[in-house]
This record gives C-alpha cells, sequence and structure tokens, in this order.
C-alpha cells in the first residue's frame, strides 16, 4: 500500500490529488489498484497518511515527489536484462513470522555469543525459513537454496559461510531446547490466536535411511510406510490441535508398534500442557483396550469422567 499523487489535466489547468494504491500479483504479473482517494493534501499530511499504509520494508520510501520523476520512461526490452536474481517474498514473510513468534529472543537466550563467526541463532533462523519457503535437506539449503534466496541480503552472511556441516552441527544445538521450545511456541500462539486446546490429533509416521545406521539404537526395521522393509527407520508421533498447529512430536524405534507410544504422548502431553476435559483423535490402529483404560483413568483422575 502507497500513496500516488495524480495530476489530471482540465481546462487548461493541472488538477493534482493523492490515491491509495494497493499492489498485487497475478498470474501475468504484479498490478496496481486504487483503493481510495485522499483529495488534494498538503505533503505534510500526506507522508502521515502514509504512515498508516505499512509498505514493505523492501520499497523506496522516498515516492512522494512525483513532480521530480518523469512522467513516463522509455524501456528498451531488447538490451534489458536480469542479474542476481534472489527469491524474496518468502524470505521476507518467513522473517516476519519468525520475529512474531519471538523466536530470535527465544533462541538468543539458549545460545550465547561464543568464539564461532556465524552466531548460531541465524544458523537456525536459515534452516526455519528454509524449510518454510522450500522443504528440502541441509545439503541442498547450503549447495543451492541459501544463494538463491535473498538470505544474504536480510542477515549479511556470506554464501561462504553457509555449509552443510555447520547446518547439521547446528541441529545438535536445537535438540536439548525441544520441550522448552514447544512450550514457548504454544505460549506464544495462544496469545496470538484463540485456540482450544479440548482436541487433539495425533498419528505416526515414519522415515527410513539407506545407511547402515549402526550407531543408532532407534533406528530399527519395522512396518514399513514407504514400502522399503529392505532398510531400518524410525517413527515419527506428531501432535496437533484441531486447528493443524502443531503442539508436540517424539521419535520412536522404527520397530515400535503405534498402539505403544499413546500412554508417552498423553503423559508428556499432560506434563506440558496440563490434564483437561480433551478428545484424543488418532488412527484405530492405535485403539486398545490397554490405551482405552489409560484415557479413561485420566479423565476419572482429572475430575471429567466418573467412574462407572
Amino acid at each position: 500500500m502507497y500513496l500516488r499523487r495524480i495530476n489530471k489535466k482540465k481546462s487548461g489547468k493541472n488538477h493534482f490529488y493523492w490515491a491509495l494504491v494497493e499492489s498485487y500479483r497475478t498470474d501475468k504479473g504484479p498490478r496496481q489498484r486504487i483503493v481510495g482517494y485522499v483529495g488534494d493534501v498538503s505533503k505534510a499530511k500526506a507522508r502521515k497518511l502514509q504512515q498508516t499504509a505499512d509498505p514493505c520494508d523492501s520499497i523506496q520510501q522516498d515516492f512522494l515527489a512525483p513532480e521530480e520523476l518523469p512522467e513516463f520512461a522509455t524501456i528498451e526490452t531488447r538490451k534489458t536484462r536480469t542479474e542476481r536474481q534472489r527469491e524474496f517474498g518468502g524470505v521476507w514473510l518467513g522473517n516476519k513470522l519468525f520475529c512474531d513468534l519471538g523466536l530470535s529472543e527465544f533462541f538468543a537466550s539458549c545460545h550465547k555469543k561464543g568464539r564461532e563467526t556465524v552466531d548460531w541463532q541465524d544458523i537456525i533462523k536459515i534452516l526455519v525459513l528454509s524449510r518454510f519457503c522450500h522443504p528440502s535437506s541441509e545439503l541442498y539449503i547450503a549447495e543451492h537454496f541459501y544463494e538463491q534466496a535473498a538470505f544474504e541480503d536480510f542477515l549479511g552472511i556470506p554464501a561462504s559461510k553457509i555449509y552443510d556441516n555447520r547446518l547439521y552441527r547446528s541441529l545438535d544445538k536445537l535438540l536439548p531446547h525441544k520441550d522448552s521450545l514447544e512450550r514457548h511456541l504454544k505460549q506464544r500462539l495462544g496469545s496470538l490466536f484463540s485456540i482450544d486446546y479440548d482436541l487433539f490429533l495425533y498419528d505416526v509416521t515414519s522415515t527410513y535411511f539407506e545407511g547402515q545406521m549402526d550407531r543408532s539404537s532407534l533406528a530399527q526395521r519395522g512396518y514399513s510406510r514407504d514400502s522399503r522393509p529392505d532398510c531400518k527407520q524410525v517413527c515419527i508421533a506428531l501432535v496437533v490441535t484441531k486447528e493443524g498447529l502443531p503442539l508436540g512430536y517424539e521419535v520412536f524405534g522404527g520397530n515400535r508398534h503405534d498402539s505403544t507410544t499413546v500412554k508417552e504422548i498423553v503423559e508428556k502431553m499432560e506434563r506440558q500442557y496440563g490434564s483437561a476435559d480433551r478428545i484424543w483423535v488418532m488412527d484405530r490402529g492405535m485403539i486398545c483396550e490397554k490405551n482405552l483404560g489409560l484415557l479413561k483413568s485420566r479423565a476419572i483422575l482429572s475430575g471429567h469422567l466418573k467412574p462407572a
């Protein structure tokens, strides 16, 4: 959103007035449309009105001097080329969301400045924004995506300092703060949105490895959802709200049956978010007499269900 000064010539006289213009994207490229007319006001008043338009951080702010600019410009398309193209929009939006969720302050409190040339919280931010814009591996981020996106313009970190080993090691820095991060996100999302925690959706998936994975106790052979019974795998359990917002996850051994994970997940959710009159939605394969008895006993202990 920005203000544009429009000149109309009527009866041999020039008439100036301001219009509030919105930029939007279409299949044929960016377009502009007039949202409303402000009228012929002074530049000082127009500047005050401009502050409410919330322009993008990247656009030029000094656009309230149209008399200093030409009415039009001729562009020779055959002599025009693009250089150093970067994906900007996704990185800009992801960075805004990252800050609104309070993640910059959270990671800064977790990782104190050391002798490293690049702060760990910056590396973690790169991983988060890359997952947001283009979900891919750490190797792809290091070799391709970091240079293709506008990370260097936002963070001031040259591409030569972003390599796969540094990205992998940042995950080890992040893992010890897993539970505190989940609590932080739950609290922050609760303050931003009206979320009810009366219904949880729970499911388990798996991912496999093509290596030997001899040093991992969790990597085991089990029921393969990817039709790769020849590979070791791990099971990943995820809990989300009915709005689809994640509340927590756990990694289990690849040979664990889905029904054996319910007790650990229920106890973890109650430790972090408290017990409540809550409905659990899960696959039929997780429903057994033992798990039903567990959920009923939890409801009785919390006072939301009377024993028969």
